[in-house]
């Protein structure tokens, strides 16, 4: 089976489908694929990489072969409205020309949104060169950015791209989302037949996410994107509260970057909380194991939306393969995987009720190991990445 994948983000670029399309990708080929990636040079974190001058560049890693294609790649840490939207729609359209020129090399192609418009490669190419089409929607990126009051639902921009979304899913051969809610919420808004939608979750690599031996710190972790649809204000002022009335020093460790870390910082600043909340900056993937491992709690703090219902944080899995118990906010599958596992606790989103959940797991140690444990187990049985590879490889063949 050949197949070409179609992200946005492939390492070296530091963010959580980077590591998702990479670790995909080579339990694909592990398993006898042919597999083929397109992503655009190194641009993630913005105004981090060096700028590319040249059209296109190919490496092979661990079997996969990588094929880099020029995009517009924003200068500034955060970049303007316009620059933004180069970015993603650059990348798109030369992918689209390359995989075109390219269409006898593969079978069946995958994209992955968001960005939205990583589906108009897939688009195009099922329309003039009759490939199968697989549209992988890890996000519904459309209604959260409308509940985060970045577009209006009302606007020109909104219009048009639920246009295009529904375009993509009914041209498509398949769907595949990560979470049953994603399933319903598309099945629902767009009138799709949900037989055509698929759910192949996230997961986790449960050999690189383990327990090690590492000597814990009275700290809480939270790692990955630090924006707007985070309820980290709440746990950090949690945090202050319990090391006002407890006697036990925890520091609060948050481990990326994102939209409001400087918008954080003041605000960690402002409530003297510095001496136990701490900005790490973006590590290399490798060390994330080793930062987990050293804290108690992992953290994963979604706002109470209900466009976010069906979001599931990697970060959680990731806490749950190391072995330590999560503490998570919001509603819907967060929480059934919270309840599944029984691996997390899920606080109400408010100081008052994180604190609780805290001051609970810090004063007992004996319920945080039973936790992990069992956190550590479930997700070595249901979202192992390369269990989920061999998933969708058996739903290609199929």
């Amino acid at each position: 089976m050949k197949m070409i994948i179609i992200s946005q983000h492939f390492p070296p670029d530091k963010s959580g489908n980077a590591s998702r399309i990479y670790d995909l990708a080579k339990n694909l080929v592990k398993l006898g694929a042919n597999v083929t990636v397109y992503s655009p040079f190194p641009s993630f974190p913005h105004g981090t990489f060096p700028k590319v001058n040249k059209l296109r560049s190919n490496r092979i890693i661990d079997g996969i072969i990588h094929y880099k294609v020029w995009n517009w790649q924003p200068s500034s840490k955060d970049p303007s409205f316009m620059s933004r939207i180069a970015y993603y729609l650059v990348f798109p359209l030369l992918a689209t020309i390359r995989a075109l020129i390219n269409s006898k090399q593969y079978d069946v192609i995958i994209t992955t949104a968001p960005p939205v418009f990583t589906g108009i490669p897939g688009f195009f190419i099922k329309k003039i060169s009759r490939k199968k089409w697989l549209f992988d929607v890890r996000d519904l990126w459309l209604e959260a950015s409308v509940a985060l009051d970045f577009i209006k639902k009302d606007g020109f921009f909104y219009k048009i791209t639920r246009i295009y979304e529904k375009m993509c899913y009914d041209s498509c051969d398949e769907i595949l989302v990560t979470t049953n809610k994603v399933k319903e919420i598309i099945s629902k808004h767009y009138d799709i037949n949900d037989r055509k939608i698929k759910v192949i979750p996230n997961g986790v690599d449960t050999k690189v996410f383990r327990p090690l031996e590492k000597k814990q710190k009275n700290q809480l972790i939270f790692t990955g994107n630090i924006g707007h649809a985070q309820d980290l204000e709440s746990v950090i002022l949690a945090v202050k509260k319990i090391n006002e009335q407890e006697d036990i020093g925890l520091d609060f460790h948050l481990v990326g970057d994102g939209d409001i870390k400087n918008q954080l910082e003041t605000f960690v600043k402002q409530n003297n909380i510095d001496d136990h909340v701490f900005f790490t900056g973006i590590l290399d993937r490798k060390e994330i194991p080793r930062v987990i491992n050293e804290s108690l709690i992992g953290i994963a703090p979604l706002k109470k939306l209900k466009t976010l219902e069906y979001a599931v944080p990697t970060k959680s899995y990731e806490y749950m393969a190391c072995g330590i118990p999560f503490i998570g906010t919001g509603s819907g599958e967060i929480e059934n995987i919270a309840q599944e596992s029984g691996g997390g606790l899920i606080a109400e989103n408010g100081v008052d009720s994180i604190y609780e959940k805290i001051s609970y797991l810090m004063r007992h140690p004996e319920i945080r190991v039973e936790m992990g444990k069992s956190g550590r187990s479930f997700v070595k049985k249901h979202y192992d990445r390369k269990n989920i590879a061999k998933s969708l490889l058996d739903l290609i063949n199929s």
